[in-house]
């Protein structure tokens, strides 16, 4: 896979607008959640003219924070990789030991097939999105969350973080190549939880 990447620009409040007046930061929020929304209801069809309508902002507003569609696009990748791992640090602070680690796993193959359009659009652009970096760039999180899964037994004692961001990568990787549907997802993710647990807490 190509390890070029579209700058990513995180919504209100995370790294990439640091530096920004609030106002900008507001506007930067509401274009990536415009965008979100418009790229997928639209598909390849949208246009960021139609992202600034739905933002309430100038199109000029949209090229001064995404100079391109591709730009933009990228930014949503990289919004949910800090959301992502926002998500990952609560569940290790404040999460349920028994079911962390399974709620974040499901919660990032969602998340992988909710934005299987915004790859596909960053793909026919010839810019291709390794899911393995940002499952590996979580590895310390994901790791406590298995640690404490094991210390209360709801994990295999055998089982590593090795096999874990292997069985994410894949499964994140097969929903959002994929033409993979919520059912198929959960029987998927129902598979893959019950070999991780130990033998009689299926």
């Amino acid at each position: 896979m190509s390890t070029d990447r579209p700058s990513s620009a995180p919504r209100d409040g995370r790294p990439a607008s640091q530096g920004l007046r609030a106002d900008a930061r507001r506007n930067r929020a509401r274009i990536l959640d415009a965008a979100e929304a418009v790229f997928a209801e639209k598909g390849a069809s949208a246009s960021t003219e139609e992202v600034a309508r739905r933002a309430g902002v100038a199109i000029g507003t949209v090229f001064r924070h995404f100079p391109t569609k591709e730009a933009l696009l990228g930014a949503l990748v990289g919004d949910l990789v800090e959301r992502l791992g926002a998500e990952v640090e609560v569940l290790v602070a404040e999460g349920d030991p028994t079911t962390s680690l399974f709620t974040f796993f499901t919660g990032m193959v969602e998340q992988a097939a909710a934005k299987k359009t915004v790859v596909d659009l960053l793909a026919t652009s010839g810019i291709d999105l390794p899911v393995a970096k940002p499952v590996h760039a979580l590895r310390q999180p994901i790791e406590a969350l298995l640690t404490r899964a094991q210390q209360v037994g709801a994990v295999r004692d055998d089982v590593r973080i090795p096999e874990v961001l292997a069985l994410l990568t894949a499964v994140c990787q097969a929903a959002l190549r994929g033409d993979w549907d919520q059912d198929l997802r959960t029987r998927t993710l129902t598979v893959v939880f019950d070999g991780l647990r130990p033998p009689g807490i299926r």
